[in-house]
Formats: C-alpha cells, sequence, structure tokens
C-alpha cells in the first residue's frame, strides 16, 4: 500500500509539473506582442481637400449631389410631373448654359443649380464666395453668401449668388460647397463638401457646352 501511496504520489507530481509547465508556455504567449507596431505617419491625420466639383462624370454622384452646375440662372420646367402646366411642390429645374465659368463684371448673380437624392428630412444647402489673388491663395474672408432649405423629398435646388457691389471685381473666385442640418450652422468647415471655381473678366466668354446630365 505504501507502494501504491507513493506511486500515486509520484504522478500527481508529474501531472502537476506538465501542468506548471504548460501555464507558463502559455503565459509566455500571452506576454508577446503579435501586432507589427505601425509607422508613424500612418496614425496620423493627413491633411485633405474638399473635392471640386467644376468636373463631374455622367451617372457619378458628388456628396448628396446627382449633379450640380454653375449656370447663368435657371428655369422652372413645370410638366415634367403630371400634365402639363400643372402645380407641382418639386419642379425639375433645368440650369441656363451649365457649366458656365467666365462672367462679366455686371453678372447680377452667379447661379449654383443642383439636383440631390430624395432626402428623408430637411437640408440646407449654402454657398460662400472668397476671392482667389493673383498668388493664388484664396482671400480670409468670403465677400458673397447664399443658404436653401431643402424640404424632405425634394430634389431640386439653387444657390443665388449675387454681386457684392455694383460690379464684380475682375479675378478668379472660389466658391465653397457646404450641406447640414436644419439648425446647425451651415459654414463650418466639417460641413464643406466640395468647392467650385468661376472666373470674371472683361472679355466676352465662350459658349458653354450642352449638358445631357440635368435633362
Amino acid at each position: 500500500m505504501k507502494m501504491n501511496g507513493r506511486w500515486v504520489i509520484c504522478r500527481l507530481a508529474v501531472m502537476v509539473g506538465v501542468m506548471a509547465g504548460v501555464g507558463f508556455s502559455v503565459a509566455v504567449v500571452e506576454g508577446r506582442d503579435l501586432m507589427v507596431p505601425k509607422e508613424q505617419a500612418t496614425t496620423e491625420f493627413e491633411p485633405t481637400e474638399t473635392p471640386s466639383m467644376d468636373i463631374q462624370e455622367k451617372g457619378v454622384p458628388q456628396s448628396l449631389f446627382t449633379w450640380i452646375k454653375m449656370a447663368r440662372g435657371y428655369e422652372v420646367e413645370w410638366d415634367t410631373f403630371g400634365r402639363k402646366g400643372w402645380y407641382t411642390q418639386d419642379p425639375r429645374l433645368k440650369p441656363i448654359a451649365p457649366g458656365t465659368t467666365l462672367f462679366s463684371p455686371d453678372t447680377p448673380a452667379v447661379y449654383i443649380v443642383f439636383e440631390v437624392a430624395p432626402l428623408e428630412d430637411p437640408a440646407q444647402f449654402a454657398a460662400q464666395v472668397f476671392p482667389v489673388g493673383a498668388d493664388g491663395k484664396t482671400g480670409a474672408r468670403a465677400i458673397v453668401t447664399d443658404s436653401l432649405e431643402v424640404p424632405g423629398h425634394e430634389r431640386y435646388g439653387f444657390l443665388e449668388l449675387k454681386k457684392p457691389s455694383e460690379q464684380w471685381p475682375q479675378g478668379k473666385y472660389l466658391v465653397k460647397i457646404y450641406i447640414t442640418s436644419l439648425g446647425q450652422q451651415p459654414f463650418h468647415a466639417v460641413n464643406q463638401v466640395g468647392t467650385m471655381r468661376f472666373t470674371v473678366t472683361d472679355q466676352p466668354p465662350a459658349p458653354a457646352p450642352s449638358d445631357s446630365t440635368t435633362r
């Protein structure tokens, strides 16, 4: 019986030793860092620029916009939905001379006409116009602003950028486009979704090409 007791004790000791060894190995494995450290460049925020909306590919939406065009004005196509001449709450807007980027100093207003996907909730669309210096730097202060509230489930709208004085000063301009929920500050960097550019000159602009995306 004593031999058997010692044998049992020895077996237990061996099992405890094996378990301790396994536990030690597991502890070593769990304590190791298996993740390869990332390089510093990938963990920092890179400077970003909002996309230009001047050039668009057909059928490729930008932000919430199905299409967005700079223009000389707009027309209302009342006969788009239902019978011709019937009133509709969401008339189709057709930009006049879409894609125009050259304007004369006496232009009353520069228009940005757009279509968005049907909105679940009302949204606010806004724009700021900044002069661009000869050195290419954008001015710090906006000279023209406009905003528009678009009700839910409507798709069309426009922004009217009126001349800041009797005439537009000749030069280049940058337009910043913003989208935000109602009640929020529209002109905030986090709400900016893109930019557009135009030039004011006393040289007669060439006719803008027609655009089938607005039809």
